[in-house]
């Protein structure tokens, strides 16, 4: 099961975060955090799935956006950004940047 977790922002809207394995077939091993900005977390389940993500479930709050990401997802036009799950192990010199949706889908298909 995914971690993840929400935020409800001020005007009623939700920030859903999900942890999920990479799609890619290049490292299976890799995890992706994804990022979704809408009306509630029903809402924002259900653009992953129309994406093609079908098992995706949020089970509790253990692993809510940090105001950071919320940021990122509320400036991206589309409101659905992804980016690798940092390794804690290997300290990273330069934070890797958000990407929209259609990357890593574009690099699953392929």
């Amino acid at each position: 099961m995914a971690a993840g977790g929400f935020c409800k922002l001020p005007n009623g809207r939700v920030v859903v975060a999900l942890n999920l394995p990479s799609p890619s077939a290049a490292d299976p091993d890799a995890a992706v955090r994804v990022l979704v900005h809408a009306q509630n977390r029903a809402r924002a389940l259900t653009r992953l799935r129309n994406l093609g993500l079908r098992a995706v479930y949020l089970r509790g709050n253990a692993a809510p956006p940090t105001p950071d990401e919320i940021t990122a997802v509320l400036h991206h036009p589309d409101g659905l950004i992804w980016r690798t799950t940092p390794d804690n192990a290997v300290p990273a010199t330069v934070p890797e940047l958000w990407r929209p949706i259609r990357a890593l889908l574009r690099g699953a298909a392929a």
